[in-house]
């Protein structure tokens, strides 16, 4: 039968490993293909796992046992984990901002430490996200179309799906185009609270050293928290949707059973903020914090019932003038309480920071540049979809009803401020790409002078080439900078917001203080608004082709990996976690191996090495003594180490290495942008003796190898820059290494035997 012949399959398989019992483990980076482009072999076939993340091996008739000194050769398939299909590519592409909120909590300097503050202001922040996804809702539902567009028949004229509530008391109408909010609320709601992975299986017995915070990734169910997280920003969704309608309501004057229903409103919004301000209470194990958690969302779902029956049988007359009542005051208010979260958030990463004489004068501040991006996004993605839908209603009414549907004034602002920031922050890094281009370009005249001494005089162009493109490469380091400026540009943007409180609108605000004429800055704002639907576009775009088009996937995909490897901690909505699953599996499939009396070489490129990382600090040390690691292309020190200071810090570097008994070898390139070496370089007044074992571990490959046409060939050897090191004769070289080092530490333990 199918699951007798898989096990069969299987069991011949795991049983032809090399002569020496010696098992390659490849892990792929975010550009894989399939695993037979991984294996380098036509014929594969899935040895364990499932269609979303799997091992695979060689068929065994496709077997080749000269592959790197008798190396039986496996492969781990994950990339389906975290965009398996082209509906969880788009979502994830529509939640970008609550994925970088949850990026944000995992950016914690070093030397902060559990800091509850820390974890309250992000979850604070991502509590302020739900807001104000649920106000763009309202401001295009309930302001824009319900409100102002509704109440004036040439609006409604021509248009039937508006026609047919137009001219109906505004009540009615309000209460109809709520259920928009509430289907949007519906939405993310949905998409979070999908069926989670079966973690328990992969669960194993030996806990591993709990010094180590790398191990969160792999070792931490974060279901119950995340369950009363989603709980909490559900309320909080709702509560917001019912004072919106209530600030409507209020319009026909306050009554006793609205301000009832304002007071419960206001008191369950003070309850979400209070449970995300007591980071200790709220991740606590106890099953009651659900049973409050889930009370809190069914109180609010019933107490939205209420508000929705009641502004549909509200009767007399609405002064519908000047959008809806309360709308403005309620966006411009969150956008000022998000500046003074930021604000403290610099604060404390300030506190915090690195006060070491050689750190990065920047470094920990990945949080604020990260927050700040999820912010603007959120706002400006928000601004302008209720900025676009006010601007198509006015296309198809007169020019005397423009003002009907105008977009609320702290939306105008948001979009300029939004695209001045942008604007700012690519001038001056273009700037700094002018000015950092000399030292760069004579730092890879350096490299490439070394590499080719003996270069003819027909290669210039190709040398040419070479330099361009290490010269590229070494710009990375100066992307963190940009961030924060980008990120203190967006702040001080965002301030401007409360400018929205004014009755004159921008543009004659601007040319009164400022100069600028009407025409000008008008014209600036429609050219930000089309700048942020470029944007949004090329956001979406961008998901499918990841999903469709592999090499694609290797520019859109980091950021998607990058953000789902690390477990929701502030943002129930962001994508699941898909570390959750593959380090565990990981672990669970190299025990195996090991205790199947084999020793393991595994095989990590890029964003693949990072999750090596993370199982090798899960492994027991039974395990660990027999294990050798090779990573290439790694951006654990790079860019991990930059942006997450507090999980992959130089301690965690050297913890690794120590638990592989430093069986390491990593392959780097300097036209490689991403990936690096894993230790610092050494200093010229230190002793040999400082680096000690990490000398080996790091090399630098020459790319390309050589700049002239081999013979046979017309073209010269390509640049691989981050591509896999798989196809190079020294990652061959570094596995028959690491597996010879590997047989001097004791013959191979025979497989058990097994019962049928």
């Amino acid at each position: 039968m199918p699951g007798g012949r898989y096990r069969m399959d299987q069991r011949e398989v795991v049983g032809r490993a090399g002569a020496d019992g010696v098992v390659e483990l490849r892990v792929h980076g975010v550009s894989a293909t399939g695993p037979d482009d991984l294996l380098d072999r036509p014929h594969v076939q899935q040895v364990a796992g499932d269609r979303r993340g799997g091992f695979y091996r060689p068929r065994p008739d496709q077997y080749d046992s000269d592959h790197a000194g008798g190396v039986t050769l496996e492969a781990y398939r994950w990339n389906n984990l975290p965009a398996g299909t082209a509906v969880r590519t788009l979502s994830m592409v529509i939640l970008l901002p609550f994925m970088l909120i949850n990026l944000a909590i995992w950016m914690r300097p070093a030397g902060a430490g559990p800091d509850p503050v820390f974890k309250a202001l992000c979850r604070l922040f991502a509590l302020s996200l739900t807001g104000m996804y649920v106000l763009s809702a309202v401001g295009i539902a309930l302001d824009v179309i319900a409100w102002k567009c509704m109440s004036s028949p040439e609006c409604v004229a021509g248009r039937s799906w508006l026609s047919w509530l137009g001219g109906r008391p505004a009540g009615l109408r309000l209460a109809v185009l709520a259920l928009v909010p509430v289907a949007a609320i519906s939405l993310v709601w949905a998409i979070s609270a999908r069926p989670a992975l079966p973690l328990q299986a992969f669960r194993t017995a030996d806990q591993p050293n709990p010094a180590q915070q790398l191990t969160a990734v792999g070792r931490w169910d974060s279901e119950p928290l995340v369950g009363r997280l989603r709980s909490i920003h559900v309320a909080a969704a709702f509560v917001t949707l019912d004072l919106s309608l209530l600030g409507a309501r209020s319009a026909q004057g306050l009554s006793g059973g609205t301000l009832a229903l304002a007071a419960a409103s206001v008191l369950v919004l003070v309850t979400c903020v209070a449970l995300l301000c007591t980071p200790p209470l709220t991740e606590r194990t106890e099953w009651r914090l659900d049973r409050v958690a889930s009370m809190l969302r069914s109180f609010t779902l019933g107490l939205t019932v209420v508000v929705w029956v009641d502004v549909l049988t509200s009767s007399g007359s609405w002064p519908e003038d000047n959008g809806l009542p309360g709308y403005n005051l309620a966006v411009v208010g969150l956008f000022v309480g998000q500046a003074v979260l930021l604000a403290a958030l610099g604060v404390v990463l300030f506190r915090h920071r690195n006060r070491q004489p050689d750190a990065a004068p920047l470094l920990g501040f990945g949080a604020l540049a990260t927050a700040v991006a999820a912010i603007s996004l959120a706002v400006a993605f928000s601004a302008e979809l209720v900025y676009r839908v006010s601007d198509v209603l006015n296309r198809g009414a007169p020019t005397a009803d423009a003002l009907i549907t105008s977009p609320p004034r702290a939306c105008v602002w948001v979009i300029l401020g939004f695209s001045l920031a942008v604007l700012a922050t690519l001038a001056v890094g273009g700037v700094v790409s002018l000015a950092s281009r000399p030292g760069r370009s004579r730092a890879a005249a350096s490299i490439v002078a070394r590499d080719f001494p003996d270069a003819p005089a027909d290669a210039r162009t190709r040398l040419r080439q070479v330099r361009r493109t290490i010269a590229r490469a070494r710009f990375t380091e100066r992307v963190v900078p940009l961030a924060v400026l980008y990120a203190c540009l967006a702040g001080l943007a965002m301030t401007t917001v409360a400018l929205g409180l004014l009755p004159t609108p921008p543009s004659e605000l601007i040319q009164r203080y400022v100069g600028l004429p009407v025409g000008f800055v008008n014209f600036s704002i429609g050219v930000g608004s089309y700048l942020i639907a470029a944007i949004i576009v090329g956001l979406i775009i961008g998901g499918i082709f990841a999903y469709r088009t592999p090499g694609f996937r290797r520019y859109v995909g980091v950021l998607w990996d990058l953000g789902t490897f690390w477990p929701r901690d502030a943002h129930p909505f962001a994508p699941p976690c898909y570390a959750e699953r593959a380090v565990p599996e990981l672990t669970r499939r190299i025990t195996y191996l090991v205790d199947s009396g084999n020793t393991v070489v595994l095989t990590g490129h890029s964003h693949g090495s990072v999750l090596l990382a993370a199982t090798l600090l899960q492994l027991p040390p039974r395990v660990t003594d027999r294990v050798a690691l090779l990573t290439h292309g790694s951006p654990l020190r790079r860019l991990y180490a930059r942006l997450f200071p507090a999980y992959v810090s130089d301690e965690v570097i050297h913890e690794i290495a120590e638990r592989v008994g430093w069986r390491w070898v990593n392959l780097w390139r300097d036209t490689d942008p991403i990936g690096g070496s894993v230790f610092p370089p050494q200093q010229p007044d230190e002793t040999p003796t400082a680096v000690g074992r990490m000398a080996p571990v790091d090399r630098r490959l020459c790319d390309p190898y050589d700049v002239v046409a081999p013979p046979g060939d017309i073209f010269p050897p390509p640049i691989r820059g981050h591509s896999p090191c798989e196809s190079d004769r020294a990652f061959d070289a570094a596995v028959r290494e690491l597996a010879d080092r590997l047989r001097t530490t004791g013959e191979a333990r025979p497989p058990p035997r097994r019962r049928c």
